[in-house]
């Protein structure tokens, strides 16, 4: 059979389908930033009920089947300790009050020492990492850090630096199944956040990166190393 000349080409279906599927692809990921940018705003006067690292802790642990208790219990910043504010800010953002989001210094320090193996901490600011927490739990990819990218400056927009440091304080990992300034105090040194000292402060600031795997009680040279930059910063 001979094929009319006359006859238009047909479009391959299979063009069409992945056209659909990029339109549809890009949609999505508008609307479910539209919904974090949503989040961001209404966490301006509202506390999270939970965060993402919360419910990715949960979620292995009914993977794995193994226990797991959760201690989480939102404190207003005036009723975390100056000394815990402090030594979390000296350990894990020192610019915190200079930077818009992003601290780019740190992050050129942070590869460096990657390469030389010797970090301590990460680049990241208080504002990435809660940006994380909220969103992203602890997973790792270009596409996390891609939109991490774009939120951080939303959430320094709406938030501002003393309300981000309120949540993060009270979001952050500090242990298994802890939560927050209260539940960290409570957890590992029987006391509030009200109340936490100067040393103690230092100790639960030092388990940042890893709270899984550090404990505050053997946290001796990082701990001083954080009361020294405090006593440095004014503190």
């Amino acid at each position: 059979m001979t094929e009319n000349p006359d006859t238009p080409p047909k479009t391959p279906l299979r063009k069409g389908t992945l056209r659909s599927f990029v339109r549809w692809f890009f949609i999505g990921v508008a609307l479910l930033w539209s919904l974090a940018v949503l989040v961001l705003i209404a966490a301006r006067w509202i506390d999270p009920p939970t965060t993402a690292v919360q419910m990715e802790r949960r979620f292995q642990s009914w993977i794995h089947r193994t226990p797991y208790h959760e201690r989480y219990e939102f404190v207003p910043l005036s009723q975390v300790s100056p000394d815990l504010q402090h030594a979390v800010i000296a350990a894990e953002d020192a610019r915190f009050y200079q930077h818009h989001g992003f601290d780019w210094h740190a992050m050129e320090i942070a590869a460096e020492d990657d390469m030389e193996g010797g970090r301590i901490r990460g680049g990241s600011t208080l504002t990435q990492q809660l940006v994380k927490n909220l969103f992203f739990g602890t997973g790792r990819s270009i596409l996390r850090k891609g939109a991490e990218f774009t939120l951080v400056p939303v959430a320094e927009l709406v938030l501002g630096k003393k309300r981000i440091l309120e949540l993060y304080l009270n979001v952050v990992e500090w242990g298994p199944g802890v939560y927050g300034a209260e539940s960290a105090c409570l957890y590992h040194y029987q006391t509030s956040a009200r109340n936490i000292d100067r040393q103690q402060s230092a100790r639960l600031a030092a388990i940042l990166p890893l709270p899984l795997k550090r404990r505050p009680d053997r946290m001796n040279h990082y701990s001083e190393l954080i009361l020294e930059r405090m006593r440095q910063m004014g503190w």
